[in-house]
């Protein structure tokens, strides 16, 4: 029998987040750097890594979701079979071995296969950990609780998971000129101890307040087939509010991820900061900004419901990339270049926003799909947006590193200057080009995304009216649409 959902359950389940985000943060943020600084890969072929090692994992979330929502499968035994390969590839993932080679080619293959076995580790640990939450609570606003206590947390996971990497030239100096190119793979250790002690935690946590789902009396155990897969996703695609819920997640990872993977240019070349002091400026502010973002976002979502806080508060983020652009990123009072503080900030009220309501937006497609088939499919609610989240940070990655290129940027041809391992931009286009790259396309991405969230039909009121008519079915009692008729 379940136990309650303590509060010392929930800050254990909580810190299951620092496996996640550890992870997805160091390289969402680092990866595309370090692939053309310091391994050697021209721009446009490093993002393209980049795009097929997280595009393949995309293609393995519905097969991994599908698989763990199949009665008698334990989601706290998947996650912790992930927890210690995803830790060991992660570092291998960070180390120059390929550095020495002559060949873009041999560098391109070596490193997507590496980056693709890093996201068959994550998503086999991410799915389950996020989906279990749909399984603990029906309530809309503990789902929004338990969501905001470990986005709260996420904060810091995004501080340690961009601050530990930026110690990088500091690392480098330590290791000595023989060594220094594995200074990201001491970080990536680092961050990989972390991710297995609180991974374990987790799933400790989850013991006796989660029970895998039981096939029913008398029916046999199913067993998993592809087709399944296809057919599970179906039935979650015809829902009507699914395929606004999947733009407006595409868009916005797309946005966040062109900004985060282009921070190292932004803070040297944009801004112009010495990288060691500017990168701190701007994680701490994104970390501060999160974690006040956080609490204000759930109660306005208590208030008044998920996604009317989501439209508010990208909102306000959209206008504010827009005003960034139109008074340049190399802004200054008192000669303090003020946009290491103000942009990171911007970034970090759209991200305390979106990764502490997105989750529970999707859970409340859950008992949707459960009124329209009768099946309830956790996982796999949890996996369709986690693709779509992967391919649209993929893509937020491959468009940075794609106009890196076209605006003329190439590490190998500019002039060096005092940031370790990095080089110093000296031509203007390429600078204005960096600083669109972090501000005006991303606007227009977030644009398309809030355009997204207007149409996104569930509200709270109707996802209310929809849980009482369901448990009304659930009984075998005599039910209707009314009050949620534009979710069906």
């Amino acid at each position: 029998m379940k136990s309650a959902l303590t509060k010392k359950k929930k800050f254990g389940y909580a810190f299951g987040i620092f496996t996640e985000s550890l992870v997805y943060n160091m390289f969402y943020t680092y990866y595309l750097t370090f692939l053309i600084e310091i391994v050697g890969i021209q721009p446009k072929f490093s993002s393209i890594i980049i795009f097929i090692s997280i595009a393949w994992d995309a293609v393995t979330d519905p097969i991994i979701g599908n698989y763990t929502d199949l009665p008698g499968v334990d989601k706290r035994k998947v996650m912790k079979i992930s927890i210690l390969p995803l830790a060991v590839v992660f570092i291998v993932a960070w180390t120059s071995i390929g550095a020495g080679f002559t060949s873009q080619t041999a560098k391109i293959l070596l490193y997507t296969v590496i980056s693709m076995c890093i996201w068959i580790f994550y998503t086999m640990y991410s799915i389950p950990y996020y989906a279990v939450v749909a399984e603990l609570t029906e309530d809309y606003d503990e789902r929004t609780s338990i969501r905001s206590l470990s986005s709260l947390l996420n904060a810091l996971c995004v501080g340690l998971g961009n601050i530990l990497p930026a110690l990088v030239p500091t690392v480098a100096v330590l290791l000595g000129k023989k060594y220094q190119s594995n200074s990201y793979a001491v970080i990536a250790a680092i961050i990989s101890i972390l991710a297995v002690v609180l991974g374990y935690i987790c799933c400790a946590s989850l013991k006796g307040v989660y029970e895998p789902k039981q096939p029913k009396e008398g029916e046999p155990k199913p067993k998993f087939e592809i087709k399944s897969v296809f057919a599970a996703f179906g039935d979650i695609l015809k829902l009507k509010p699914t395929k606004w819920f999947l733009l407006f997640v595409f868009f916005y990872l797309a946005m966040s991820s062109m900004i985060q993977s282009n921070l190292t240019y932004m803070v040297i070349d944009c801004i112009g900061m010495e990288y060691d002091t500017g990168i701190v400026f701007m994680i701490l502010t994104l970390i501060v900004t999160m974690a006040v973002t956080v609490p204000i976002v759930e109660k306005v979502a208590q208030k008044k419901d998920r996604r009317f806080a989501t439209i508010l508060f990208l909102s306000i983020v959209l206008v504010l990339e827009v005003v960034i652009k139109l008074v340049g990123l190399d802004a200054e009072i008192g000669g303090f270049k003020v946009m290491a503080i103000i942009s990171p900030a911007v970034l970090g009220i759209g991200n305390g926003t979106f990764w502490t309501l997105f989750y529970s937006m999707g859970y409340d497609l859950v008992e949707l799909d459960e009124f329209k088939t009768g099946e309830r499919r956790e996982s796999t609610i949890t996996a369709l947006p986690q693709l779509v989240q992967k391919f649209g940070s993929a893509f937020g990655i491959l468009m940075a590193g794609q106009l890196l290129s076209v605006y003329g940027y190439d590490a190998s041809k500019d002039v060096a200057g005092n940031e370790s391992l990095f080089t110093k931009v000296t031509d203007a286009s390429v600078i204005n080009g960096m600083e669109n790259i972090s501000t005006i396309i991303p606007a227009a991405l977030l644009g398309i995304s809030v355009l997204c969230c207007i149409i996104y039909p569930m509200t709270r009121k109707r996802y209310e009216a929809l849980t009482e008519q369901l448990e009304k079915k659930r009984n075998g009692d005599a039910y209707t649409t009314e009050g949620f008729e534009k979710l069906l």
